[in-house]
C-alpha cells in the first residue's frame, strides 16, 4: 500500500466517524428536547427543536413533535411556515398538507383550513388507500366531520353508494350521529353478511337507550318492507324484539324469518321459545313451541319443541296461582303421552323426570313419583346423567317425607358419580339445603363456601344467596335461634305445608314470641332446648320463646317468605301488604328490590289490576335504576302502556 492511499483511507475512515458522531449528536437532542418537553419545560423544548430544524435532514424526524410544540404554544405564524416548508420539500406528501390545514385551524382561520382541507378531499377522492388515509388523519385529529366529507365525496366520484360503509359509520359515531351511523352499518352489512354478529354487538353496546333501540327497529322494519329478500335485514329486525324483550314481537318476526329464510329449520322461533320460557313468558313460548310442532313436523327439534310446549304449559300452571290440580293431571298426562310415543329417545327420560315432580310437589302422590324414579334408575337405557337426576328427585322426595338420611345419602351418591359436573354442584347445593333446614349452619355453609365458586351461574347466585342469609342472621342471634325457626318454616314450604309454615312463622312475627302450631307439624329440634316453653293442647302444641332474639333480627325475611305463601294460596291482597312492609321498614335492605318488583307483578297477574302494577312499576325504574329487574320492569311498564300491541295469532 503507497503511503499516498494510507493517508486516504485514514481521512475517509475519519470523515465516516464525524459522521456518525454527527447523527448521534443529533439524535440526543431530539431525545432531549422530547425530555424537555415531557417534564413541562416548554421553552427550552421549542428552542432546541428550532435549532434541529435548521439542519434539513432532521426536518422529517423532528416534524410531528416540532408541529405539536408550535401550535401548543400557539406559535401558529412559525407552525405554517415550518409546515410550508414541509410541503415544498415533499410535494407528494399529503400530511404536511393536512397538518397546514390543521394549523390554520387551530388558529382560528376556519376558512383558509375549510379551503385547505376540501381541495385536498377532492384531489384524493378517487383514490381509495389516499382518501382513507386523509379521513384516518382527521378521525385521529378529532375532526370527524371532514372525515365523513372525505367518505361522502369519495361515494360521488366513485359512484358507489355503499363505499367505506364501516368506516363512514365509525365517523359518525365519534359525532354522535346515531340515526345515520345506523344506516352505515347496515349497509355495511348487506356488503358482508357473515358480519353480522359484529354489528349485532357493536349496536348493542352503542344503542343504550330505549329509544335509540326504538329507533333502529323502525329502520329495519322500513328496510325489511323494501327489502324482502334480505335474510340479514329480517335476522337483526328479529334480535332487535330480543333486544328489547318484547317476545310477541319476536315471536311474529322469527315465525316469518323461518318460513321464508329456515329451509325447514325453525332456528329462530325455536330460539326464541326457549328465550320466553326462560323469561317466564310461558303464553309466548307455548304458541312458539306449537308453531314448530304444526309447521315443522320433519325438522330436527320437533321432539325438543314438543317437550318444550308441555314444559310452558307445566310453568305456566306452577306460576297461576292457586295451583289448579286437575291442569296438573292434564299436564302429567302429556308427560305420559311423550313418554309412550317416544319409549327410547333421551327427552321422554326427562318427561319422565318432570312427571315424577308434579305427582310428588302438586299431587302429594309420592308412591307413584318414587316409582317413576326408580324405573329411571334401574333403566340400562338411561345414560348416567338421567339416572343421576332422577336420584336427585328422589332425594327431594324423601325429603318431603321427612326422611332426611336418605335424601342425603342419594344427594352425596350423585356428588361421586359426576364429580366436578354441574348436576354434582347440584347435589351439594341440595346437602347445603338439607343442612340448612336442620339448623345445622356450620356445616351449610362450609358446602356453600365450595359452591360460589361453581362453573354454573346460577348456582353459584344461589349458594351465595343462602350463604348471605345464614351470615348476616347469625351476627348478633349467635345461636341462630330466629334463623332455625325460619328455616324450619322453610322446609316445610318446600313439603308443600303451607299453613303449618304460616304457623311457624308466628314465632318470629309474634311481638310476645308465641306462636300455635298443629300437633302434626315437624318442629326444629332446637325448640326442644330452654330457649324455649311449650304446652300441649288437645289439637295443637302453643310454643313460647324466652328470647328476645326472635324478634326483629329475620323480620324482613319473615315477610318475604309469607308473602311467597300467601301468594301460593291466593290471598294476594296479604301478600301485597307483605311485600309493601319491607320497602317502607327495610328500605335499604337487599330483598327492597325483589318486593317492590314482586308486588307490581302480583297486581299485574294476579289481581289484573293494570294501571296500579304500570305506575309501579314506573315508580320502580326510578327508586331501582341499577336493581337486576330494571330491563323486565321497563318492558313491562311499556306492555301496559301500550307500545307493544299484541294481535290475536292464528
Amino acid at each position: 500500500m503507497t503511503k499516498r492511499l494510507f493517508i486516504h483511507i485514514l481521512i475517509i475512515l475519519i470523515l465516516c466517524g464525524s459522521v456518525d458522531n454527527l447523527i448521534f449528536a443529533q439524535s440526543s437532542e431530539i431525545q432531549i428536547a422530547a425530555e424537555y418537553w415531557n417534564k413541562g419545560d416548554r421553552e427550552k423544548a421549542y428552542q432546541t427543536y428550532k435549532t434541529l430544524s435548521k439542519q434539513p435532514e432532521n426536518l422529517s424526524t423532528i416534524h410531528s413533535a416540532y408541529l405539536n410544540v408550535l401550535i401548543e404554544m400557539a406559535k401558529y405564524k412559525e407552525a405554517a411556515e415550518h409546515t410550508e416548508k414541509m410541503i415544498r420539500r415533499e410535494t407528494e406528501n399529503n400530511t404536511y398538507r393536512l397538518d397546514l390545514g390543521f394549523v390554520f385551524l387551530k388558529a382560528g382561520e376556519l376558512s383558509k383550513a375549510d379551503k385547505v382541507f376540501r381541495e385536498l378531499i377532492e384531489f384524493t377522492a378517487e383514490e381509495p388507500f389516499q382518501i382513507k388515509s386523509v379521513a384516518d388523519y382527521f378521525i385521529i385529529k378529532g375532526i370527524a366531520e371532514y372525515a365523513e366529507i372525505a367518505f361522502k365525496v369519495a361515494r360521488q366520484k366513485t359512484g358507489d353508494n355503499t363505499l367505506f360503509a364501516l368506516e363512514l359509520a365509525n365517523a359518525l359515531r365519534v359525532q354522535g350521529k346515531k340515526r345515520e351511523m345506523v344506516e352505515e352499518y347496515l349497509n355495511y352489512v348487506t356488503q358482508t353478511p357473515g358480519n353480522t354478529n359484529y354489528i349485532k354487538n357493536l349496536l348493542q353496546y352503542l344503542l343504550t337507550r330505549p329509544e335509540e333501540q326504538e329507533d333502529l327497529q323502525r329502520i329495519l322494519l322500513l328496510r325489511v318492507q323494501r327489502f324482502p329478500d334480505s335474510e340479514v335485514f329480517a335476522d337483526l329486525l328479529t334480535w332487535t324484539y330480543f333486544q328489547q324483550k318484547n317476545f310477541y314481537g319476536a315471536f311474529i318476526q322469527s315465525r316469518a324469518y323461518d318460513k321464508r329464510f329456515g329451509r325447514g329449520n325453525p332456528a329462530k322461533t325455536f330460539e326464541l321459545a326457549q328465550i320466553a320460557h326462560n323469561n317466564k313468558d310461558y303464553d309466548i313460548a307455548i304458541r312458539a313451541y306449537d308453531f314448530i310442532v304444526r309447521e315443522f313436523p320433519k325438522s330436527d327439534v320437533y321432539l325438543n319443541a314438543r317437550l318444550g310446549f308441555i314444559r310452558s304449559t307445566e310453568s305456566r300452571i306452577r306460576r297461576s296461582f292457586p295451583v289448579n290440580n286437575d291442569s296438573v293431571r292434564i299436564v302429567i298426562n302429556q308427560y305420559k303421552n311423550f313418554k309412550k310415543q317416544f319409549p327410547d329417545n333421551p327427552s321422554a327420560f326427562e318427561a319422565q323426570i318432570n312427571g315424577a315432580r308434579l305427582f310428588a310437589f302438586y299431587l302429594n302422590h309420592l308412591d307413584s313419583a318414587v316409582n317413576l324414579l326408580n324405573e329411571l334408575v334401574d333403566n340400562p337405557r338411561a345414560n348416567q346423567s338421567i339416572r343421576a337426576r332422577a336420584k336427585l328427585e328422589l332425594g327431594d322426595i324423601f325429603l318431603i317425607r321427612n326422611e332426611p338420611w336418605e335424601a342425603t345419602l342419594l344427594f352425596s351418591q350423585v356428588e361421586k358419580m359426576q364429580k366436578d359436573s354441574p348436576l354434582a354442584y347440584e347435589a351439594k347445593l341440595r346437602n347445603a339445603k338439607l343442612s340448612y333446614f336442620k339448623g345445622e349452619f356450620s356445616l351449610a355453609e362450609e358446602h356453600l363456601d365450595i359452591l360460589e365458586q361453581a362453573t354454573s351461574r346460577e348456582i353459584a347466585n344461589d349458594a351465595l344467596d343462602l350463604s348471605l342469609k345464614i351470615s348476616e342472621n347469625t351476627m348478633a342471634d349467635t345461636l341462630g335461634l330466629a334463623l332455625r325457626v325460619y328455616a324450619a318454616a322453610e322446609l316445610l314450604l318446600y313439603q308443600n305445608k303451607e299453613k303449618e309454615a304460616l304457623q311457624l312463622l308466628e314465632l318470629i312475627e309474634s311481638p310476645t314470641g308465641k306462636a300455635r302450631v298443629h300437633k302434626s307439624t315437624p318442629l326444629p329440634g332446637l325448640l326442644n332446648a330452654v330457649q324455649f316453653q311449650k304446652t300441649e293442647l288437645s289439637d295443637s302444641i302453643l310454643i313460647q320463646s324466652n328470647s328476645e332474639l326472635l324478634i326483629k333480627s329475620i323480620t324482613d325475611d319473615v315477610y318475604w317468605l309469607e308473602s311467597g305463601i300467601r301468594r301460593r294460596l291466593g290471598e294476594f291482597e296479604k301478600a301485597v301488604d307483605l311485600l309493601k312492609k319491607i320497602v317502607e321498614e327495610y328500605p335499604m335492605d337487599i330483598l327492597a328490590d325483589d318486593a317492590f318488583f314482586t308486588r307490581a307483578e302480583i297486581l299485574e297477574q294476579d289481581l289484573r289490576d293494570k294501571e296500579a302494577a304500570q305506575e309501579l312499576y314506573r315508580q320502580f325504574l326510578i327508586q331501582f335504576p341499577g336493581s337486576v329487574y330494571s330491563a323486565e320492569a321497563r318492558k313491562r311498564y311499556r306492555q301496559l302502556r301500550g307500545d307493544f300491541i299484541q294481535q290475536p295469532l292464528n
